[in-house]
């Protein structure tokens, strides 16, 4: 298995991608925070990701970029910082959530911070922000304080834009991760046996994917093993102590995350005999991913692939189980902005990687995924994990 790695002058290209859309827009700085939820946002510009605490990256239009680190994070800093000419600072304000407190000789806080800032790029009038769900109030208020004639503006729809199309050495790094999953599923599945738990199934998934070479599981959830018509039920959950059991509907899903990207599968599994009607359904969701993914071709507005997708459904009565047909980017998290919804009619693009999730949900029986990852190549759409389209067939066909 190859393991590429994103270089410093990659991330170098994204910051000044950046400043080409601060110039465009007017924005003098930009200040983009990461935590536990959405870790890729400060990675995504140098390489770096805390461990137990948060980030943050201030972009000037013109100067030096500072990666901001708390205490506990700094040593690990150093080392995954990979952007040319940028500098580290220690903040108090990201470090561990429960507020414990260092004593580091030469600390600053983000107010002093941003004087700083201000010292060094007088002028500035506008203030770009990356992180609108996560952003915490301690830290724009210091910015506020600091800059008190900027306007600030969400520069969210910026940042994830420039995350959809995926340069040459992402596709490598994705590449890696898709066959890590596909691998993982191919060695993991067939040794699940009737009356083992969730949680040791899990516990399976996460020892494969780190003898692959995965760093994390997926950024977003942990391996999930649903089972059975009451726990399968439920669209993201903790997994149990339940016990499973022949013949009924095991909802699988699990990733891995390898230089900050990531591969995913959803895939149900029955062990023992398996119901015609779970067949039934399980095949119907599987051929409907095959028809609304031939449709992924570039210069197509996304509707085209999700109506084909509902159509599908409406036409084998499965429609009534389907809250809902996702097709979403996937990159540095499993699911990430922006959205292809029949409203937007975004254009599928080459480079682009997406996921489609067929969701069936409530069924007497149970519910189950099936999600896969595709690239967007100049012909269409290539399906990157490989195991549902093995398997699957031979299950439930």
């Amino acid at each position: 298995m190859n393991y590429p790695k994103i270089e410093g002058k990659e991330y170098l290209q994204r910051v000044n991608a950046l400043r080409e859309k601060m110039v465009q827009e007017g924005v003098d700085l930009v200040v983009g925070f990461s935590n536990l939820l959405e870790i890729a946002i400060v990675r995504y510009y140098c390489g770096f990701a805390p461990v137990n605490e948060s980030a943050a990256i201030i972009i000037p239009a013109e100067g030096p970029v500072t990666v901001c680190s708390g205490q506990a994070s700094f040593d690990y800093c150093e080392v995954q910082n990979v952007l040319p000419e940028s500098r580290i600072a220690i903040l108090p304000e990201i470090g561990e959530v429960s507020g414990f407190e260092y004593d580091t000789e030469g600390q600053l806080d983000f107010e002093e911070l941003f004087m700083k800032l201000k010292a060094e790029n007088p002028g500035v009038k506008k203030i770009g922000f990356i992180g609108r769900l996560i952003f915490p109030a301690i830290i724009m208020n210091k910015l506020k304080k600091v800059f008190v004639d900027a306007e600030i503006v969400d520069f969210d729809d910026v940042h994830y834009e420039q995350r959809i199309r995926k340069s040459a050495a992402e596709i490598e790094v994705l590449k890696t991760n898709w066959e890590m999953v596909s691998k993982m599923f191919e060695n993991v599945v067939p040794k699940i046996q009737v009356g083992m738990t969730e949680r040791h199934i899990e516990g399976m998934f996460e020892a494969e994917m780190m003898s692959l070479g995965a760093e994390s599981y997926v950024q977003a959830f942990a391996p999930m093993v649903a089972t059975g018509p009451k726990n399968s039920y439920i669209s993201m959950c903790r997994n149990t102590l339940r016990k499973i059991e022949e013949s009924e509907i095991i909802n699988l899903g699990a990733g891995v995350c390898y230089e900050g990207y990531n591969g995913v599968i959803c895939s149900p599994l029955v062990l023992g005999e398996i119901p015609q009607k779970m067949k039934d359904a399980v095949m119907c969701a599987y051929e409907a991913l095959n028809h609304a993914s031939a449709k992924m071709i570039p210069g197509t507005p996304c509707d085209v692939v999700l109506n084909a997708y509902t159509d599908y459904l409406t036409k084998y009565g499965y429609i009534d189980y389907c809250p809902y047909g996702s097709l979403h980017s996937t990159g540095m998290l499993e699911c990430e902005a922006p959205v292809f919804s029949v409203a937007n009619k975004r254009v599928i693009e080459e480079n682009m990687a997406i996921c489609i999730d067929a969701y069936f949900k409530g069924m007497e029986w149970g519910s189950f995924r099936v999600e896969d990852c595709y690239l967007i190549t100049d012909k269409g759409a290539k399906r990157m994990t490989t195991y549902n389209d093995k398997v699957i067939p031979q299950i439930f066909k």
